[in-house]
């Protein structure tokens, strides 16, 4: 588990249907997430019903980024820590719903969240000990 946050009993969260307008470098939250079976994730990936290896570059991006899979499988560049990556979006990271076993029992997504693999925090040069949260800016690539 990479300490993800579970849902309180009785709490209200917030919800979004749409993200920060985009533009060249858009500014957002990078978050940790495993994509493997067993892993963060919950289920498989939202674009190919399909698991993704921690070593693979691949991201979930809030629910009015995601666009309804409209950038499923596009390719993203993501600038932080002095770095880039290109990442393949393969998920949504869910703004409308939360705190289900579909979700792993996290609440829902911000609006302003690219999920992203180990592979990608790598690339980024982040030590270890400091994954989890980032603020960076990214573009489709």
């Amino acid at each position: 588990m990479n300490d993800s946050d579970c849902c309180v009993a009785g709490k209200m969260y917030p919800t979004y249907k749409c993200s920060p307008p985009l533009s060249g470098n858009t500014k957002a939250y990078l978050t940790l997430n495993s994509f493997e079976k067993n892993g963060d994730g919950g289920g498989p990936s939202e674009c190919d019903n399909q698991y993704h290896n921690d070593n693979t570059p691949v991201v979930a991006l809030s629910t009015g980024w995601y666009n309804n899979g409209g950038r499923c499988h596009n390719h993203i560049r993501i600038n932080g820590n002095g770095r880039s990556v290109v990442a393949m979006v393969v998920d949504e990271c869910n703004s409308t719903e939360g705190c289900d076993a579909d979700h792993d029992y996290q609440p829902p997504c911000p609006n302003n969240i690219v999920d992203a693999s180990k592979a990608v925090w790598k690339a980024l040069g982040v030590p270890e000990d400091n994954w989890g949260g980032l603020d960076i800016t990214w573009s489709d690539a």
